[in-house]
């Protein structure tokens, strides 16, 4: 027997109609491109959303086509989230920050047949377009004629006007229900060994995704938040910011390209925003820009941290100008987010020295998440917050195979995705990245943690940024080595910076030396690339013994 309840397929469609029937004058503010402010009503929005339909449709964009975007948090861009997958094709956000010759295999290896790009990323467009003419019929850059930039594109590649299609388009269209498990949307991670690879997501996942992640024990999204997602919209959909926004009803404020402190500062003030979400070196940089002017936030209530482990010196400091910081991880192939760090009844009352011990780490399953740790040899290890393990995860929102691989093909036998990361989990459930598979350093057999050392590195006065990297040994094949960017006007003092270590982690975890760089390379989703590091430095500790 089934139950007699309304059968609704899970449409992402279904979360623009409920903003603009529930929540109509609910606001998306966005700082543009050209540096203005410009604001309308979710109903007003749901109304362009629709026009976009009609110009997609008009450009020859059928079902399961995929349509690729190449822009910030905005305005246009939120037009084209909900427009793309609502007419059944696939939304395709691609990252700017990557290399012409990964933009272009990105572009060909999901067959994208329409370029929607923001004005700035006009000459990555000009060098990526020669290379990616086969399936791209044209480019469509998201302004109005005035601010169109001029740039030359391969012979039958049309160049055209965002607004100008607005303005010859209709609003008619009628959002249509279809299998809730369509693909809807494809992002590649660049965290995968090799070339990028696709993670293809669904109506479904995109909304059972977002349920979760807005649960009170997770971003806890409410009607009267006013939400800046510093995550970009093409960095796994930012975080499902831009989906449980809507479904709350809460309003969203889009910060653009300008993600610098004092602008996100003024921003946040202006729009008096009450939660953000972002990566660690964007919090850093915004804390730097409060200790220089003098600003405060008097309204900001909340911040998100993910896409890499978050110093204690940032909870720190951020509750000094009372910001709660909350910790999440994630994957693209979690469509992002798996754990979320709030505390359990058992912390309440506990001092703030032994909350931070559990604040700082990666935090609890989501519902809808499961996970566990295993040995080299497969068998799953206790949670007993000391044994580290292989970290492994599924779920109705977690990747079964890479966009154009069988289906299954990323699972083992059992259904467990293999995540990459090594990890410990407490009796209370609470993960903690020990390290990156590959980044984790082996010392005569015994595994130390360069996320542990990074973190407490970046607590010193002097140190802007740090890593750890696994550097060759003659006796105990690898120890750990730590190479430092000083912060601007300081001068790294290597004793008082190993010495920060002392009493925080054993005396054998301790890095062997120091380096003093200018800057580290980052990736374009601004993690460390340590693979870099590691071809530089690796043979530094033999080097310095001979």
């Amino acid at each position: 027997m089934l139950g007699l309840m309304q059968d609704q397929e899970l449409m992402i469609s279904a979360i623009i109609k409920h903003a603009a029937r529930h929540h109509p004058t609910a606001e998306l503010v966005s700082k543009t491109t050209e540096g203005d402010v410009h604001r309308y009503t979710y109903a007003e929005f749901e109304r362009r959303a629709r026009r976009m339909v009609r110009v997609l449709q008009r450009l020859g964009v059928n079902v399961q086509d995929r349509v690729a975007t190449m822009a910030w948090n905005g305005y246009r861009h939120m037009e084209l989230y909900y427009a793309i997958s609502g007419m059944q094709a696939i939304t395709h956000t691609i990252n700017p920050r990557l290399a012409v010759d990964d933009v272009a295999y990105i572009v060909n290896h999901a067959e994208d047949v329409l370029v929607f790009s923001d004005t700035t990323f006009a000459p990555l467009i000009a060098a990526a377009a020669p290379k990616f003419r086969a399936t791209v019929r044209a480019v469509v850059f998201m302004c109005d004629r005035a601010h169109m930039p001029d740039i030359a594109l391969p012979e039958g590649m049309e160049l055209l006007c965002y607004e100008e299609l607005m303005d010859a388009a209709d609003e008619d269209y009628v959002w249509q229900d279809f299998d809730e498990r369509t693909a809807a949307t494809l992002c590649y991670t660049s965290g995968t060994t090799g070339r990028p690879k696709g993670v293809l997501y669904s109506h479904r996942s995109t909304l059972l995704h977002a349920f979760s992640v807005g649960q009170a024990d997770v971003i806890g999204l409410r009607a009267v938040d006013r939400v800046l997602p510093v995550v970009p919209m093409f960095h796994v959909n930012a975080w499902g910011i831009p989906y449980g926004a809507l479904m709350a009803g809460a309003t969203l404020v889009m910060p653009g390209r300008f993600l610098d402190g004092a602008s996100l500062t003024k921003l946040m003030n202006d729009e008096k925003v009450t939660m953000s979400a972002g990566v660690p070196t964007v919090w850093l940089g915004l804390l730097q820009h409060l200790e220089k002017s003098g600003d405060r936030l008097p309204t900001m209530e909340r911040l998100m941290v993910g896409g890499s482990a978050c110093p204690r010196m940032i909870y720190e400091a951020f509750d000094g100008y009372g910001v709660r910081v909350f910790q999440g991880w994630g994957m693209t192939e979690m469509s992002p987010v798996g754990t979320y760090n709030t505390a359990k009844a058992a912390h309440i009352g506990m001092s703030a020295q032994d909350e931070y011990t559990i604040r700082v780490k990666q935090g609890r399953a989501l519902f809808g998440i499961d996970m566990k740790i295993v040995g080299d040899d497969g068998a799953e290890l206790p949670w007993d917050g000391k044994q580290s393990g292989h970290l492994l995860v599924k779920g109705p929102w977690v990747t079964n195979a890479y966009y154009g691989d069988a289906p299954g093909s990323a699972l083992d036998q059992d259904g467990w995705f293999a995540t990459g990361d090594v990890a410990a989990l407490d009796p209370e459930g609470y993960l903690e990245i020990t390290d990156r598979s590959k980044d984790v350093i082996k010392s005569g057999g015994e595994w130390i943690s360069s996320i542990q050392l990074e973190n407490i590195a970046v607590g010193h006065p002097d140190v802007a940024e740090a890593a750890i990297i696994a550097a060759n040994h003659a006796k105990w094949a690898e120890r750990p080595l730590l190479i430092v960017v000083p912060k601007a006007g300081h001068t790294i003092d290597k004793a008082s910076v190993m010495a920060i270590f002392d009493g925080q982690v054993a005396s054998w975890w301790k890095p062997d030396d120091l380096v003093v760089v200018d800057e580290l390379p980052h990736s374009a989703t601004g993690k460390i690339q340590k693979l870099a590091l590691r071809n530089k430095f690796r043979d530094y500790l033999l080097t310095k013994s001979d």
